[in-house]
């Protein structure tokens, strides 16, 4: 329901905070484990110390179904190029959780364990660097990220972030894994703390323009020029450019997209516009509503489900994208794309339709006139050819609709299908 900002802020904050009883339960879990594998740890002659990382530590956890807290395992700096991750799956298993360990694979493989239906730690391997400069891995950063973030951070600016998180949970663009190339939860922070409450950020990108938003929040570099010449350029793509406060060298947003933040920036215009609660909750997406809306237009519609034996997360989301996007490609050859929505709720599977009108007709590239027996197979092939430039063409009608498109790209590319991991594809 529409209404007064500071009512609806007030709202929404009530809805993203966790319950004090599960914050509880969770603490009172870390602290046994906690206690558990330092001592393991100490017995085993490892030098190695454990924080708490993560939304859990700074205090700006969201509420949701499932929480995952991070538990960072920092190893000393002479285990520079060691297995850390196989260190770190020993002591787990000292602990007795091998049954409940779930190994997840990356740049650095860490560790999933269920501690209650609807919370997990994830147990992360890291190198203790002396300075940011020195990391292996992007998550070596995470200690000073903690660091930093409990500096600067009051009461006022966590309910703030909280907000944020919500706000863009609900508005898909909060993640910066491939899949999604949005907002991290760090992003988020040091937006929050630059601009120094919820309401600021959303009216700050509300009216960016087409130039690039540039945050050098601690003024590690004398100037916008500067920035632009000392970092490297394929850190530079992203519409913000936020200087990492812990390792000036690192844009904190550079796998943000301009179409995620357009996309963001048209919400936060509509949210100032007419403020709603609606903005911080998320919304199910209407397959029935949006066919019958195609329809009525005029157009075809098409919903599809896909799934990989990949496993869940990044990886699984990135390769389901990639399969919507190659399909996506292949059918804007032959229809006008409408619309189009990609779903990945972080399992093996996702939802993506299209809401598309077939063209009227395609014009298909043929060999080179010089290339006569191929030429004579082209003729033969296509009802209606032309030349142009030396090259010769087919005007082909397009007869078929979205459905039978899919079910004859479906045969002809069962070999791509397979070859991206792809186990089930099939319309719903």
């Amino acid at each position: 329901m529409a209404g007064n900002l500071g009512t609806i802020l007030k709202e929404a904050l009530l809805e993203s905070k966790p319950d004090t009883s599960e914050i509880e339960k969770i603490n009172k879990y870390l602290k046994e484990f906690i206690s558990r594998a330092e001592k393991c740890i100490k017995s085993a002659e490892i030098n190695a110390s454990i924080f708490i990382g993560g939304s859990f530590a700074k205090k700006t956890l969201v509420k949701k179904d499932k929480y995952d807290v991070d538990i960072f395992v920092r190893f000393g700096k002479e285990y520079s190029g060691r297995d850390i991750s196989g260190m770190t799956y020993s002591i787990l298993e000292k602990l007795g959780l091998k049954q409940k360990i779930e190994r997840i694979h990356g740049s650095r493989d860490y560790f999933k364990i269920e501690i209650e239906p609807w919370a997990y730690l994830e147990i992360v391997p890291v190198l203790n660097v002396s300075k940011p400069k020195d990391a292996e891995n992007i998550t070596d950063l995470s200690y000073y990220h903690v660091k930093y973030m409990k500096r600067k951070l009051n009461e006022r600016l966590r309910n703030d972030i909280i907000l944020a998180k919500s706000f863009c949970h609900a508005n898909r663009v909060y993640g910066a894994e491939s899949h999604i190339k949005g907002f991290s939860g760090y992003s988020l922070e040091l937006l929050i703390v630059h601009y120094k409450s919820f309401i600021k950020f959303v009216r700050g990108v509300a009216k960016a323009k087409e130039e690039k938003i540039i945050i050098d929040m601690e003024k590690h570099y004398s100037g916008k020029r500067q920035i632009l010449m000392d970092i490297n350029s394929s850190k530079l793509q992203s519409p913000i450019i936020l200087i990492d406060p812990t390792f000036k060298q690192r844009n904190a947003l550079a796998t943000l997209s301009n179409e995620v933040f357009e996309r963001f920036r048209l919400v936060c215009k509509e949210f100032l516009k007419k403020p709603d609660i609606k903005f911080f909750r998320i919304k199910e997406t209407d397959f029935a509503k949006l066919e019958k809306s195609a329809k009525k237009s005029g157009y075809d519609f098409i919903l599809l489900k896909i799934a990989t034996d990949l496993q869940e997360g990044a990886i699984a989301g990135s390769k389901l994208l990639k399969m919507h996007k190659h399909l996506s490609e292949s059918i804007g050859k032959y229809f006008e794309i409408k619309e189009e929505g990609f779903f990945y709720k972080d399992k093996k599977d996702a939802d993506c339709f299209f809401i598309a009108k077939r063209k009227e007709k395609i014009i298909i590239s043929g060999p080179p006139e010089k290339m006569g027996e191929e030429v004579k197979k082209f003729r033969q092939s296509h009802n209606r050819t032309f030349t142009k430039k030396g090259r010769i063409y087919a005007e082909e009608k397009i007869k078929f609709n979205l459905k039978e498109f899919f079910r004859n790209w479906k045969e002809k590319n069962s070999k791509i299908i397979k070859d991206m991991y792809i186990t089930r594809m099939e319309m719903g």
